[in-house]
């Protein structure tokens, strides 16, 4: 273990939880503790965005995938989400975070479900926070594995010691600083992750030779990883490509959305995000590319570690800490997300709704805190085979909330005549239809290779319109708060 690793990962460790402190005194409340008060600048949101979407798997699971599939036929799912994110910032960004002030100040995804509908059954709210503990549980797990993989392959440690040395760190300063300290540690996360994916692929190409030297290395091992279409068929493509559909209902992106501190921020937060966003993806994609090359006469048993090898043989031990620090950014400001937004279901969508209407603000904070520890201790134990891939976890956490949440979330801004029950049918058909799936898909069953967010997005968005449309109108009260926040 080099001793400039180490320091320079104790000095990143320490200056994100001085930011938990810092944010803890500013944290009073559970708007606060949950949505920053609404106070998030366009830059903030759009890299806290970003930073908190793109998880470990970015810098493992992306190049790993690339490394171990052979090249760029995984490029599909890098134009996928860059299309997805950009169209989720154009179309919901905006009307998502004027309507969830309009609707009663909604300050979570369940929240705002039961205030667009004035669901007083509390059937909406209870619901969707039982489908962010489900699968953020899986989310959450899939960096916990990730976090095992970096501190075992940088310090020598079994993989049981590694998943808790980097599950309390981001326990600590979640639990200490709620959204504050999670949106500003991601910020300084995202800006970290976006050097590391640019310096490390265009060193790596420039110690093999050149662009055109790497190409041709590939080339030789096997052209056909040289090609885009090689091994993929149209179901393949069409899943990948659906990645981008993920977007419209990852709960931990659509409350950057929702925090922001006004509408007029949205455009500046969207070309911030998109761009950070087409590098940071084809960053990852060269990394994976470059390693078919670099070790080719020495290969890889675990695809997703090629990031972490390629900091360890191209730098000095002080730059490798910075490089692998990036890794941890990428972890932590998934995780730490995914650990607020649950713990927010729980103190805002069942402690306060269901069992304690009359819970003070600082009885609330101190439910999401005591959360966010009991939701951390499931995902680690999720998380304690050391044979877990990275993203085949994120996958299908992406499918359940994309299928479950997606055509809900669209639909609610966009729709006015769509109704409660519409919301709860769209819902429990997206999650079910994503469970099923995976699980026909897993058992090998024929017909069931297309990625479950495909058939999740597409059933859960008929069952929102003819269920709506089946069932009583909604309100003119209900009308009349679609009008005022599309105005």
């Amino acid at each position: 273990m080099e001793t400039g690793v180490l320091i320079t990962f104790i000095i990143y460790l320490v200056g994100m939880l001085g930011i938990g402190v810092a944010a803890y005194k500013m944290t009073s409340n559970l708007s606060d503790y949950v949505l920053g008060g609404r106070r998030l600048g366009p830059g903030v949101a759009a890299l806290s965005a970003g930073a908190s979407d793109m998880s470990s798997w970015l810098l493992l699971g992306l190049p790993g995938a690339v490394y171990a599939s052979g090249g760029m036929n995984q490029i599909w799912i890098a134009v996928g989400l860059a299309v997805g994110a950009y169209l989720n910032w154009q179309f919901v960004a905006r009307r998502l975070r004027s309507y969830t002030e309009v609707a009663n100040d909604s300050i979570t995804i369940p929240d705002f479900f039961e205030n667009r509908f004035k669901d007083g059954s509390k059937l909406l709210r209870v619901i969707s926070a039982l489908v962010i503990l489900l699968f953020f549980t899986f989310y959450t797990s899939s960096g916990m594995v990730g976090g095992a993989k970096l501190f075992e392959a940088s310090f020598g440690l079994s993989y049981t010691q590694a998943l808790w040395i980097g599950a309390i760190v981001i326990i600590s300063y979640t639990f200490l600083g709620g959204f504050l300290a999670v949106s500003w540690t991601d910020f300084i996360q995202g800006i970290l992750m976006f050097l590391a994916l640019i310096i490390v692929p265009i060193v790596a190409v420039n110690k093999i030779g050149g662009w055109s030297e790497t190409v041709n290395q590939v080339g030789e091992i096997d052209p056909i990883y040289l090609d885009a279409f090689s091994g993929m068929s149209a179901l393949a493509i069409i899943s990948l490509l659906a990645w981008g559909l993920g977007y419209f209902g990852q709960p931990h992106i659509l409350t950057r959305f929702m925090a922001l501190r006004s509408v007029k921020d949205v455009p500046k937060a969207r070309m911030i995000g998109t761009i950070w966003m087409v590098f940071a993806l084809f960053g990852a994609i060269f990394t994976g590319f470059a390693g078919i090359s670099y070790f080719a006469d020495n290969p890889i048993a675990d695809g997703e570690q090629v990031f972490i090898l390629f900091t360890q043989v191209l730098f000095d031990p002080w730059v490798s800490g910075i490089l692998l620090a990036a890794i941890l950014a990428a972890i932590m400001s998934t995780i730490d997300s995914q650990l607020l937004v649950s713990s927010s279901a729980v103190a805002e969508d069942f402690y306060k709704a269901i069992l304690k209407k009359d819970a003070s603000e600082k009885e609330l904070v101190w439910v999401g805190r005591i959360s966010v520890a009991a939701i951390a201790l499931i995902a680690i134990l999720l998380a304690s085979n050391p044979d877990s891939s990275v993203l085949d976890l994120v996958s299908y956490a992406w499918a359940g909330f994309g299928a479950a949440f997606g055509p809900v979330i669209i639909l609610s801004l966009f729709w006015k005549r769509m109704n409660r029950w519409g919301a709860l049918a769209g819902m429990i058909v997206g999650a079910v239809t994503v469970v099923v799936w995976k699980q026909l898909t897993t058992s090998g069953a024929i017909g069931f290779s297309l990625y479950e967010i495909v058939p999740g997005f597409i059933f859960a968005w008929i069952a929102v319109m003819v269920v709506s449309l089946v069932t009583e109108a909604p309100s003119k009260e209900i009308e009349e708060e679609f009008e005022q926040a599309k105005a």
